[in-house]
């Protein structure tokens, strides 16, 4: 009951930012995702000054005092919201969001990286109720900005904390960004281009097959809240305040998520600038002052979290993972031969230009459909359209990422990581999602242009060119939906698989033996694993660093020693976890302790082995 409570609580704030947001001239398409992101920044800034649990609480209940504030003034009927109307496209959303986020209620967390960052970093601001210092060795990849955790965290502070309820939060953030996107139809009421932005967003799931959405990994965060910076643009083109303040406000978030997250935002800096420049109005001399300033101020208020956060880093942490160093990149460059560089470029365009590569696939469906609509449109509608021109452009921004991909390979990844182009599709991925739903919009709206009736309020069962027309728009609309609703139930049904296909990892098994801690310790705690590759690639140390909520958690497979070093060596450890059976350990542990022991947690003592159920 205090979860639903709790989320009541989170849903009322919510409303409270969407309400003020729409308010202040944000799209209602767009205010979701917008009311998120700004409670990231303030939450951001709480982080930052030691008091994030006080920040959550306080960024919360503001919300919930906006959103009674609206209320009240709405008996004077003043600030009232014009109702937007419910189209189809929201029923998908709601019906199929309340399902997808049903199982990922159930899901379990299995994949490396929710471990060894993602997961724990949650867990640790959940707990702690503050950043990680330098002293905190519990969290390795200490400049990864915090964007999305802190998010997840103001959630699970008001649901609880579980691997569910973090899915659940992160998904709410996807599916918000999600929704952005149809603020780029012309007509709303049209079921067909509705449901056309529906079928590419569940088609943009089979890009991040290797990720899905049971995990908290970052790779379909990114360009989701891209699209949806980059649809605000186009929305607020005419706008300037609300594009200024929408693009920085993006852009500060964005950088926040990840630091490979430069690409996305150059993409919406260069388009924002295009924006300005498109629609500037006046005299030519004071849109050549105007333009620069609006762009330079707007850029620079945007990423000053991320230059607070990378000097945040600098100054907590003397070496710090991952951070952005020219100095290490000049390094590793000057470390790689240039044999060594060639067969990493050799392996690079080999995989660019294979057809079993499922990036290369999406990237060939995008200039295919693109293309082929322009085509159509030009040569049986007879209308101009610009769908060639943005097949073009996508395959630009496809080649310069490929060109920034190829960069981090040669310089930010050891070269045995390089060589098997470690995480090339799951990269990929990201741009395929990206310009997907980026060309999905020009699409939808250079179909829209060729209706027969142009004037919306005109619109109606009648207003189609012949019977002919309005029986194939019918059908196609019945068949694009159908297969909108398919291709989600099926991201569902297949995470569903993929959960029953787990129920054996390291993960599952653990909470099979013992309860998972929630007080931050520095207990030893040693993971016995049959499983030699869990075990060198340290993702039972890293799964056992989660559960127990301990930086000195290791993870062990080899036990062939005497009894003597036996006991020496797990007389080292406090506790001992040993999720699956390991046949060494308990004969072993029958000759040192003359106990029978196969799987469980136990305490270690000067007698033996201490079941703790």
């Amino acid at each position: 009951m205090s979860a639903w409570i709790g989320l009541l609580v989170y849903v009322l704030g919510l409303l409270g930012y969407n309400g003020t947001l729409r308010r202040l001239g944000v799209s209602p398409y767009l205010a979701w995702i917008t009311a998120m992101l700004v409670q990231i920044l303030m939450l951001y800034v709480f982080a930052m000054v030691g008091m994030l649990n006080l920040g959550i609480q306080i960024v919360t209940y503001f919300g919930i005092a906006l959103l009674v504030l609206w209320f009240l003034l709405s008996f004077w009927h003043k600030g009232q919201l014009k109702f937007e109307g419910i189209h189809l496209f929201d029923f998908w959303m709601i019906g199929l969001g309340l399902a997808m986020g049903q199982t990922l209620l159930k899901s379990p967390l299995v994949h490396y990286d929710n471990f060894s960052h993602w997961a724990v970093m949650v867990k640790f601001m959940t707990f702690t109720g503050h950043l990680p210092g330098a002293t905190d060795k519990l969290i390795s990849f200490t400049s990864y900005p915090p964007a999305t955790a802190l998010y997840i965290t103001q959630f699970v502070h008001w649901t609880g904390f579980s691997d569910g309820t973090m899915l659940v939060a992160q998904f709410i953030l996807i599916w918000a960004a999600g929704y952005a996107i149809f603020a780029g139809l012309r007509d709303r009421s049209r079921a067909l281009t509705g449901f056309i932005l529906c079928f590419t967003l569940a088609i943009s799931f089979v890009f991040n097959v290797a990720i899905r959405l049971n995990n908290l990994l970052v790779d379909y965060v990114l360009p989701i809240i891209a699209v949806a910076g980059l649809i605000g643009i186009f929305a607020y083109r005419k706008k300037p305040a609300l594009l200024c303040m929408h693009t920085a406000i993006f852009i500060g978030a964005l950088m926040l998520v990840k630091n490979s997250a430069t690409f996305f935002v150059v993409m919406i800096g260069v388009y924002f600038l295009y924006t300005l420049i498109a629609n500037g109005h006046g005299h030519w001399y004071r849109r050549l002052a105007m333009i620069p300033l609006q762009f330079a101020g707007t850029i620079g208020v945007g990423i000053m979290p991320f230059l607070w956060w990378e000097w945040h880093v600098k100054h907590t942490f003397t070496l710090s993972k991952h951070q952005i160093s020219t100095q290490a990149y000049s390094k590793q460059l000057n470390g790689e031969s240039h044999q060594e560089l060639l067969k990493i470029a050799h392996k690079f365009i080999g995989q660019i230009l294979s057809t079993n590569s499922l990036s290369t696939k999406g990237i060939i469906l995008i200039n295919v459909v693109l293309i082929g609509m322009w085509i159509y449109i030009r040569l049986r509608a007879h209308r101009r359209n610009n769908l060639f021109g943005m097949a073009f452009l996508l395959d630009i921004v496809f080649i310069a990422y490929y060109g920034s991909l190829f960069g981090m390979y040669i310089l930010s990844m050891p070269y045995a990581e390089a060589i098997v182009l470690d995480g090339f599709e799951r990269y990929m991925g990201s741009m395929v999602i990206l310009n997907l739903l980026i060309g999905s919009v020009p699409l939808v709206r250079a179909l829209d242009r060729i209706q027969f009736e142009q004037n919306f309020q005109k619109r109606n069962t009648q207003s189609f060119k012949s019977a002919a027309t309005k029986n194939a728009y019918q059908i196609s609309t019945l068949v694009v939906g159908f297969f909108a609703i398919t291709m989600m139930y099926s991201e569902i049904t297949g995470t569903n698989f993929t959960n029953k296909m787990n129920h054996n990892t390291l993960p599952l098994q653990m909470s099979r033996i013992a309860k998972p801690w929630t007080h931050l310790n520095h207990k030893k705690v040693l993971i016995v694993d049959p499983e030699k590759v869990d075990v060198d690639d340290y993702y039972a140390g890293y799964v056992g660093r989660y559960y127990f909520f301990t930086d000195q958690a290791v993870g062990q497979e080899n036990f062939m020693m005497t009894p003597k070093a036996f006991k020496v060596a797990v007389e080292h450890f406090d506790y001992v976890a040993i999720p699956e059976t390991h046949r060494t350990f308990t004969v072993l542990t029958e000759k040192v302790y003359h106990q029978h022991v196969v799987t469980g947690f136990f305490k270690v003592t000067n007698h033996g082995l201490e079941r703790i159920h």
